[in-house]
């Protein structure tokens, strides 16, 4: 039998605001070994974020009030050495520019079943 857990386990925070996803990758990320925490919106995410210390975010990009873009720079902000990743519906180009600009690593586009680092 394959072990589906991580080898490398990882803290990630996952920040949407439609709680069936969310809910969603927390327990997949949960079930391959990692250990995720999460948030329906940006203050939410900051103030887990500040006792979760996260190795990695997945953030929606819709998010209310403060967009996932701001979010993404305000995290990186605090935590210089955290990975971010987009998973969000917007997939056009400019979607990917903007995310690389707000300081995505990689951008998940699930319309188009897309991803890209």
């Amino acid at each position: 039998a394959v072990s589906t857990r991580a080898i490398c386990p990882q803290r990630i925070l996952v920040v949407d605001d439609n709680a069936d996803a969310r809910d969603l990758l927390r327990s997949t990320l949960d079930h391959a070994g990692h250990l995720a925490a999460t948030a329906g919106n940006a203050r939410e995410a900051a103030a887990v974020a500040a006792s979760f210390k996260p190795d990695v975010g997945v953030l929606d990009i819709g998010l209310p009030g403060i967009d996932g873009y701001e979010l993404a720079r305000r995290l990186r902000d605090a935590y210089p050495g955290i990975k971010l990743i987009a998973l969000t519906g917007y997939g056009q180009e400019a979607d990917r520019h903007a995310a690389r600009a707000a300081g995505f690593d990689a951008h998940c586009a699930i319309c188009a079943g897309i991803c890209k680092a």
